[in-house]
């Protein structure tokens, strides 16, 4: 018997360290104009450099800082209003770095429909120069959802089936929606098709209650379209895509709870290029990035 609970220890004991592994080194983001973090990408381009945006009522602007906190400039989109930016995602489309920010928040669900905006990726700056561009998104998609009006946080870019992700937070059991990857035309509204709902995700060990624990609060998917991983205020979670397998069929298998992110609000999340990282932060002033490695399978 004692052997045994000297094991179960020990066995606990090993998951905390896990635990604490996985939430690995974090910095602080020092830009003082990021104060509600809501969706963070990170550059295609140059991987040492992240964009971020903040959330709703906040200025239409790109935050440009890096993989050590330092603030490197910003992107002002022109004729844009941040209604509700929820997330933001960089990927390559027609060969080209690529930007969307998507404007998907709606808390009651009210809105007819919600709006993504493309840019091309600026070229890095130098620090010493930060980045100060201002202009207007290369095309945008309005669309709506087949449902009816839902509230999303997290949108994510499939490059190699050249969709969009969409995962919706407030229903009951979150679903999976898509949309196409293309230029629509002056006026059109697309709609999203409903993939399905995405397993139960199962709060981290030793976390706090939350009332809103296992709400997903950010999307994204890994440039070689393999990997997607879901961030709530509790965790972050990973769902593998296995060969000629769709992205329905992969949402709906447990996904691998990668443990806890230690903030008080995340809301945003996104894989590195090589997919071997997944960083994430939240709301506040100077919000803590926290970088966790992804287990090699």
């Amino acid at each position: 018997m004692r052997l045994l609970i000297s094991l179960f220890a020990l066995s606990l004991a090993s998951c905390a360290a896990l635990e604490t592994e996985t939430a690995g080194n974090p910095v602080r983001l020092r830009d003082h104009q990021i104060t509600e973090a809501s969706g963070l990408a990170v550059s295609r381009r140059d991987p040492e450099l992240l964009w971020v945006i903040n959330d709703s009522g906040a200025a239409a602007i790109v935050h440009l800082t890096d993989t050590q906190g330092m603030a490197r400039g910003s992107l002002t989109l022109k004729g844009v209003k941040n209604t509700d930016w929820e997330d933001l995602a960089a990927f390559t489309f027609d060969g080209k770095a690529q930007l969307l920010i998507a404007d998907t928040g709606d808390n009651n669900a009210r809105r007819e429909h919600v709006t993504l905006h493309i840019i091309a990726e600026p070229r890095p700056t130098m620090p010493e120069a930060p980045l100060g561009l201002s202009l207007k998104p290369d095309w945008s998609i309005r669309f709506r959802y087949e449902e009816g009006p839902r509230d999303c946080e997290g949108v994510a870019i499939d490059s190699n089936s050249q969709s969009i992700l969409l995962v919706t937070k407030r229903d009951k059991q979150p679903a999976i929606y898509q949309l196409p990857l293309r230029k629509s035309k002056a006026g059109e509204v697309l709609t999203a098709k409903r993939l399905g709902p995405i397993a139960p995700l199962l709060l981290p060990v030793r976390t706090l209650p939350h009332p809103y624990a296992t709400q997903p609060t950010a999307l994204d998917i890994s440039a070689d379209g393999r990997l997607a991983a879901v961030l709530t205020y509790r965790g972050v979670y990973l769902f593998r895509r296995l060969p000629k397998e769709s992205w329905a069929q992969a949402f709906a298998k447990a996904p691998e709870v990668l443990g806890a992110h230690g903030l008080s609000q995340a809301e945003a999340l996104a894989f590195s290029p090589d997919g071997h990282t997944i960083f994430v932060t939240s709301e506040g002033k100077r919000p803590r990035l926290v970088s966790m490695p992804i287990p090699r399978q």
